[in-house]
């Protein structure tokens, strides 16, 4: 199968899941900016800082794509949602983009190192949760695997913080946790979408396996407990005004969503595009939370002294 450069260029973009990417970004730059003033010093990072931690960050996310597509392509080419993957269709061939992930590792790891090396074992890390922890180890066998394997994407909050302050401190460990315990409540109504997919290919996600009033209830405990981790950054990170009406705000919204979907599942009324309501909920959400967080020490910190 002969493959034209233009298509080849867009096979390996593909590869990387540009839109994973792009919601890990989202959460990247605002913690640089919080972490800067929590740090004392004020001001935005350096330019190199910033773009070395979001080059860096970018690559490790498209490399973990990258090693996923490789290892889920006998599934990929069952399940509709994935059926045109560049590894499906040819256009990239399975040594390719096994090469075009170790490329992107040995990219990512030698940035994010070069801006200090607990940024890079960090790295690292995140990599190592999303390709082996979560899609060689438990992806196919357990419905708790986006809950531990979701671990990977809290990561560029950490690698954001010791990015900045060579260090891991609390306000970053609680912005891991409010990632984390987001996570499900994002993934698990879009696995309630592509139920019949993941069924095909025996993948336990839980909104596939289970009944929508499980999926529902489960959704509310974790938003719950997301928004209530999130207003621990007023007392323990330091948080202003801003973030805290934003969190306070967004928080409540996407809590009105998630009942919402119970009530629904109560009434066996749940509907995909019910699901698919709280799933792009859950990416604004993330996005108002994290977009105050980067506004927050200009504006908020200085209206609270």
């Amino acid at each position: 199968m002969r493959v034209g450069i233009s298509a080849k260029a867009k096979g390996y973009l593909a590869l990387t899941k540009p839109r994973v990417v792009e919601l890990l970004l989202v959460t990247t730059l605002p913690t640089m900016f919080f972490a800067q003033g929590y740090s004392g010093r004020g001001g935005v990072p350096s330019l190199w800082l910033m773009v070395a931690t979001m080059v860096g960050g970018a690559l490790a996310a498209g490399a973990s794509g990258a090693f996923n597509c490789y290892i889920d392509r006998d599934i990929d080419k069952i399940m509709h949602r994935t059926s045109k993957r560049p590894l499906v269709t040819g256009v990239i061939t399975p040594r390719e983009a096994l090469v075009f992930s170790w490329v992107l590792t040995v990219l990512a790891v030698a940035l994010l190192w070069s801006i200090n090396p607990l940024t890079g074992l960090l790295g690292v890390g995140a990599i190592f949760l999303y390709v082996v922890v979560y899609s060689l180890i438990l992806k196919r066998r357990t419905t708790q695997n986006i809950v531990w394997g979701g671990a990977a994407g809290c990561m560029p909050v950490l690698i954001a913080w010791s990015a900045v302050t060579n260090s891991v401190q609390w306000p970053a460990v609680i912005l891991f946790m409010i990632i984390f315990l987001w996570t499900p409540p994002h993934y698990w109504p879009l696995s309630m979408r592509y139920g019949d997919d993941y069924n095909a290919v025996n993948v336990p996600m839980l909104g596939a396996v289970a009944g929508s009033r499980t999926v529902a209830v489960q959704v509310v405990l974790y938003t719950w407990a997301m928004v209530a981790c999130s207003l621990l950054m007023i007392p323990l990170g330091g948080a202003g005004i801003v973030y805290t009406v934003v969190a306070i705000g967004a928080g409540g919204w996407f809590l009105f969503e998630a009942h919402t979907l119970y009530s629904n599942a109560k009434k066996d009324l749940v509907t995909k595009k019910n699901a698919m309501k709280v799933f792009h909920a859950s990416i604004s959400y993330l996005t108002l939370v994290f977009l105050s967080l980067a506004v927050d020490p200009f504006v908020g910190q200085a209206l609270m002294r």
